[in-house]
């Protein structure tokens, strides 16, 4: 795009900050000054944690507040830009926690029927700005055979959420993850069924090791006590 025309949307589209909706002022991208300083970040061990199949999962924001709307509005708004700031933030969440530990970077995937009505995949979208981030590329591993309810609508806890993915994913090509360590990334990690369910699928599939890097985790007992009092450098 010319300069002349990128000036042009912004005049007409002045670009605004991906989770308060604030126009962006010189030399931000993505993230205000203001956001980058208040968002709900991570710090320490509470950055990490360890569904089951996966030796390490990490995320660099609660899931709530100014990060729950922005994600509403890329997952069902259509603010498929969101991915390239969403990116960002976790790729370098994956430096400071998962750097050196994997060999290809993946993603868990909608099903057709979920991916036909939505018109694109946002954990698809998030993996592959990752990994441009990271200087690498997310490759496809994963298909959902079975269109589950969404396990944001289901009741009866974690046992319920295992329940309703078991069987739900297929290793797109076993070939391309046997003896590999696989980074599997997601948008938001709750009780952790799906990418524990996703692990399991490339762990039977032949995967040496499986990580997980989410852009947000729900908040949990521990929160009070390690939200980071300064956000991360990116």
């Amino acid at each position: 795009m010319s300069g002349g025309a990128s000036v042009l949307l912004d005049l007409l589209f002045p670009p605004r900050c991906a989770f308060c909706r604030a126009l962006l002022r010189r030399g931000e991208s993505g993230l205000c000054q203001r956001c980058q300083r208040e968002l709900p970040w991570i710090s320490g061990p509470a950055a990490e944690q360890k569904p089951e199949f996966v030796s390490l999962c990490a995320s660099p924001l609660w899931y709530e507040g100014a990060v729950r709307a922005s994600f509403h509005r890329f997952k069902f708004k259509g603010r498929s830009g969101y991915a390239q700031v969403y990116g960002r933030l976790t790729a370098q969440c994956v430096r400071d926690h998962l750097s050196g530990r994997y060999d290809l970077i993946t993603w868990v995937p909608l099903s057709p029927e979920r991916l036909k009505k939505r018109g694109y995949d946002q954990a698809m979208l998030l993996a592959c700005a990752t990994a441009l981030e990271l200087g690498d590329v997310a490759v496809e591993t994963l298909r959902k055979v079975r269109d589950a309810e969404a396990q944001s609508g289901l009741a009866g806890g974690a046992g319920a959420r295992r329940a309703n993915v078991l069987g739900a994913y297929q290793a797109a090509d076993p070939e391309l993850v046997a003896g590999r360590r696989v980074l599997l990334i997601d948008d938001v990690i709750t009780t952790g069924a799906t990418i524990s369910e996703c692990a399991r699928t490339l762990r039977t599939a032949g995967a040496a090791d499986v990580l997980c890097a989410t852009l947000a985790r729900t908040p949990g007992p521990q929160k009070e006590r390690s939200s980071a009092p300064f956000p991360p450098s990116f």
